[in-house]
């Protein structure tokens, strides 16, 4: 195993580590995304999850930390038509405050196209 510099992930053994913690935060979102759509509720689990993962292979990417094998940006626009649908279909069922039903959507949206914006940077 090679070490080419001081940072915490410049070394074989720890890019390794990287692109497994990076797989296993796509693997997550790509099972919940072809599962049962009821478990991307907004009130359930995945439902909250998903857009947690989204977050941190966005900000991992940012800073130049993603896994080997690259997320491409048409697979993060149809997780993203798929989550928001469910999202559209299911939200005023459970009566959000006002406002927060715009400015969620908002910060979904977001979230969707920046890491599709840096899955298309790196192709």
């Amino acid at each position: 195993m090679g070490t080419w510099g001081s940072g915490n992930f410049e070394s074989d053994t720890a890019r390794e580590h990287l692109s497994a913690v990076v797989d296993r935060l796509v693997a997550e979102v790509s099972e919940a995304m072809a599962g049962d759509p009821v478990a991307i509720e907004p009130d359930e689990y995945w439902g909250v999850t998903v857009p947690c993962n989204l977050e941190l292979l966005y900000v991992l990417a940012l800073a130049g930390h993603t896994s080997d094998r690259p997320l491409r940006p048409e697979t993060v626009e149809g997780w993203k038509r798929d989550f928001m649908a469910v999202w559209e279909r299911t939200i005023d069922g459970l009566e959000p405050s006002p406002g927060f039903k715009e400015e969620r959507r908002a910060v979904l949206v977001r979230t969707f196209d920046r890491l599709a914006g840096v899955a298309a940077r790196r192709e």
